[in-house]
């Protein structure tokens, strides 16, 4: 089994909107922790505690996914290189890897999401109060 160049530069797009993605979601989540940051000084509220942890959770499931999505990028590269050098079994192998590295952002990603919505949930539950 070969790869031919075209198949690991079909993902650079898709890994660059992704990175892209993943970094909005960071500084949005950056400016929340800072509007938390002032409100809790101020209130001291429990509720803004349990969001100040769950921040904290997203912001390291954040960068773990920005870190295995930038690996994926860097093996896709290597994989393009092996390829033009007509290193079969090393495309094949490296390919393969940034395939599962790609697969772990996104479950990290996943994991992020579910926790984002558990907050919101929070939320509007402390406004039906």
């Amino acid at each position: 089994m070969t790869i031919q160049l075209t198949t690991p530069a079909l993902l650079f797009p898709a890994i660059s909107l992704l990175l892209l993605a993943y970094t909005n979601r960071f500084l949005v989540i950056a400016q929340l922790t800072r509007s938390l940051h002032s409100q809790y000084a101020d209130t001291e509220d429990s509720l803004m505690r349990e969001q100040i942890s769950h921040l904290r959770r997203r912001i390291a499931l954040i960068r773990h996914m920005q870190i295995w999505g930038v690996v994926s990028f860097i093996l896709c590269t290597l994989t393009m290189i092996a390829s033009m050098l007509d290193w079969h079994l090393a495309s094949v192998a490296l390919f393969a890897i940034s395939l599962v590295c790609l697969l772990g952002s996104l479950v990290i990603c996943l994991a992020e999401i579910y926790i984002s919505g558990r907050a919101l949930n929070m939320q509007l539950q402390s406004l039906e109060r």
